[in-house]
């Protein structure tokens, strides 16, 4: 069974940084567009950043500057190093990923959810 599994978030103050990290774990051969989004309860899931087809990465306009993704492939994880964070980036945050087993089985995974508190 593949799965992705976040971790890292919390309750941080206005300015301050957190590191999310997505962790898969199963029978994996790949990962394919890795990305981080985010909800609240008044808005949809929306994009934060994730890595495209040849591997370059997109961003919401909303956090460049501030948020990077970047990935350790031998440990298939994934991380959005978060700084300068604002009160309205408060939100639950989620791993999506295309896992293509050994096999070549391919699921469409969304992990758990870690919500991000900003104070101001």
């Amino acid at each position: 069974q593949v799965q992705l599994v976040e971790s890292g978030g919390g309750l941080v103050q206005a300015g301050g940084s957190l590191r999310l990290s997505c962790a898969a774990s199963g029978p994996i051969e790949s990962l394919n567009n890795v990305g981080w989004y985010r909800q609240t309860p008044v808005k949809q899931r929306d994009l934060v950043a994730r890595f495209t087809g040849s591997d370059n990465t997109i961003y919401a306009d909303y956090v460049k500057g501030r948020f990077t993704i970047y990935r350790e492939n031998a440990k298939n994880t994934v991380y959005l190093q978060m700084n300068s964070l604002k009160p309205e980036d408060t939100a639950i945050y989620y791993c999506h990923a295309v896992i293509i087993t050994p096999k070549g089985r391919e699921f469409d995974d969304w992990g758990q959810g870690t919500q991000v508190t900003v104070s101001s």
